[in-house]
């Protein structure tokens, strides 16, 4: 059978015969999750939740709309993220905005939130002062924030950008009042004797040698200065950890995400920093080794 040809503005095109079309375009382009991206992208087109995509099967997009669809799914087919395409990305089912300048948000960092949100309601404080370390899009930080009402937030980035997008996100979850930004290579810009609670960071941690083998959606249009992370990986990790023990308050948590290979070189790194602390190896929803969690004794 005959594939037809784009939406144009000579045709009538439903929404049930955009999306079939786009789903099997993507297809062809190896894209994996062609029927959800499919619906993403014409849901945005249309200024559509995506429910309403079913719920209006026969309606005609106008020429605006069959413009952008064509716009985004060409780009799309060219490996730009869809998250990247509709400007957000859902993650522990709170919106965040994203663009070129901010890593995506993934479900295999949720992990950090959940247990720095174990944490934070274990201790039984009324307030709690935490430390967000290469905030990026802000997602960590904000989404503890939002959980735990009693938690203050310091989202540090090197990238005047990524700050940028995560003051954004401040402003749209209306959390000015608990969550402050801050332009900074990792500590050096806090005030001297500054303490946290807790301190959650998601640095760059791929290989440079690594980088060009990444997918493409992710070599091409992620930023490189939210990957890369030194000859191992590791460099950034190092420092991290070696400076956060001097920022925790005594029983602080300190949590950091890195990638499943790297889980014993992780686990030495933490031992090393954290000579006397509780140690945990942690697991995302996928079984995978993703997180390290330490937490500093009540008497340090």
């Amino acid at each position: 059978m005959t594939q037809p040809s784009p939406p144009s503005s000579a045709d009538d095109w439903p929404i049930q015969r955009v999306l079939s079309w786009t789903v099997e375009h993507l297809k062809k382009h190896g894209i994996e999750a062609a029927r959800l991206e499919a619906e993403i992208l014409l849901s945005h087109a249309m200024n559509l939740p995506r429910i309403q995509l079913y719920a209006r099967y026969q309606q005609v997009l106008t020429g605006e709309q069959r413009a952008q669809m064509r716009d985004l799914v060409q780009r799309r087919v060219k490996h730009e993220p869809v998250a990247y395409l509709v400007g957000y990305r859902e993650f522990l089912s709170l919106k965040f905005l994203v663009n070129g300048s901010v890593l995506i948000p993934r479900p295999d960092t949720e992990t950090l939130v959940l247990e720095v949100l174990s944490h934070l309601k274990s201790t039984g404080k009324t307030t709690s002062e935490c430390l967000d370390l290469c905030t990026g899009s802000g997602c960590l930080g904000i989404a503890c924030a939002k959980q735990i009402k009693s938690s203050h937030w310091t989202l540090i980035d090197c990238s005047p950008e990524a700050l940028d997008i995560a003051k954004k996100n401040v402003d749209l979850h209306e959390l000015n009042s608990r969550v402050n930004l801050l332009a900074s290579d990792l500590f050096a810009k806090l005030p001297a004797g500054t303490r946290f609670d807790v301190i959650v960071t998601n640095p760059p941690y791929i290989a440079t040698a690594e980088i060009d083998g990444l997918d493409p959606d992710v070599r091409e249009y992620e930023p490189h200065l939210a990957l890369d992370g030194g000859p191992d990986g590791l460099a950034l990790m190092r420092r991290i950890a070696e400076c956060a023990p001097q920022y925790l308050k005594p029983g602080g948590l300190f949590i950091c995400e890195y990638s499943p290979e790297q889980v014993t070189k992780v686990e030495h790194i933490l031992n090393t920093a954290f000579p006397q602390s509780k140690i945990t190896m942690l697991k995302d929803s996928s079984g995978l080794w993703r997180a390290g969690r330490c937490l500093l004794p009540q008497n340090q």
